[in-house]
């Protein structure tokens, strides 16, 4: 009965080192694919913050030529080259709005709400005589 004994304990000693590895085995696979997946990770935001860089540059450039276009010189040189016969804007051409735009507008766009077609009714006291 002794060597059932053994062989018992035995057979439970290479089932929980079995167990320890495949568990270790696991963690260390699991620890293999997080370490993958950061690496992954990271190649893409290279990727994305080199595309962003890119798209920078291109729109600093973009913003550099409309500005020169923008220019008074050049808007001269146009205006000559293509005979428009524009004139330089004057203080005497430019509106300032002191009040608040948002009412303004309000105020303008309802101000024939009320009269679509409609004539006002006015009374008149009549004048005994």
């Amino acid at each position: 009965m002794r060597k059932n004994d053994n062989q018992a304990f035995a057979t439970q000693l290479l089932v929980c080192l079995l167990v320890t590895f495949g568990f270790g085995g696991a963690i260390g696979l699991g620890a293999v694919w997080v370490r993958h997946q950061i690496s992954v990770t990271a190649k893409t935001n290279r990727a994305l913050q080199s595309s962003i860089a890119e798209v920078k540059r291109r729109l600093d450039a973009t913003a550099t030529i409309v500005e020169s276009e923008q220019s008074y010189e050049a808007l001269t040189r146009r205006n000559a080259d293509w005979h428009l016969g524009l004139a330089p804007a004057t203080d005497t051409q430019v509106v300032r709005v002191t009040e608040d735009p948002v009412r303004r507008l309000a105020r303008r766009r309802d101000r024939n709400l009320f009269n679509d077609g409609f004539v006002p009714v006015t009374f008149r006291v009549a004048r005994s005589n």
